[in-house]
């Protein structure tokens, strides 16, 4: 079943409210595991001197940045407020804007210095993690995003979504310059990263990840 076939709950239920609360405990999940992964992927990086591993550093700190929302907007009083709602939904799809200037500026100057990344094996490990960790958060959050009518939280599921993808494609990329030396397509990667997260991020803001 996917989000698309989910009935939205009657707004401020005790079914709604419930639903709101765990939506609220997932994105404190998802802020622990995002720190983590942001402070080894930012480290690994450094190291093995990767674009698409530093994207994948930043994107973990952004993500983060949108769980924080999630938490604010179904906190306190404002977890029955519209107005919480529509400010949490411009927030999450504005972290969206935030990864993709940096890292496509990274990726044009890779390429055009022709700069080699080093072999990252934590790299490998950690982009694993993160492919078997996003895709179930993502699809519980876009579903909650559903059955709450709440934009916000079905824009952070799709972020959640974008990491898996960026942990496969910098896997990829990290592979494929460890077996084949092909240096050019970690930076390759995280341009197609930048521009994602461009349209995610026109989505987030136009209100179309939810439904």
């Amino acid at each position: 079943m996917t989000a698309h076939t989910f009935v939205p709950l009657p707004h401020g239920t005790i079914e709604w409210r419930q639903a709101a609360n765990r939506a609220r405990r997932l994105s404190w999940l998802s802020l622990a595991y995002m720190s983590l992964e942001g402070a080894v992927a930012v480290t690994a990086a450094i190291l093995a001197g990767s674009v698409a591993l530093l994207g994948f550093g930043i994107d973990s700190v952004i993500e983060a940045l949108a769980s924080i929302i999630i938490v604010w907007r179904f906190s306190g009083t404002r977890i029955l407020s519209e107005t919480a709602e529509r400010r949490a939904q411009r927030g999450v799809a504005v972290s969206f804007f935030l990864l993709a200037p940096y890292i496509g500026f990274e990726a044009i100057a890779k390429l055009v210095t022709r700069e080699h990344p080093q072999t990252s094996w934590l790299g490998i490990g950690l982009s694993l993690s993160s492919l078997a960790v996003m895709p179930i958060l993502g699809r519980v959050k876009k579903r909650l995003g559903a059955r709450l009518g709440s934009e916000a939280t079905a824009g952070e599921g799709v972020q959640n979504l974008l990491c898996a993808y960026l942990a496969a494609a910098v896997l990829a990329g990290l592979v494929a310059n460890t077996l084949l030396g092909w240096w050019w397509l970690d930076p390759v990667v995280a341009l197609g990263v930048a521009g994602l997260a461009v349209r995610e991020g026109i989505q987030a803001w136009r209100g179309d990840g939810c439904c």
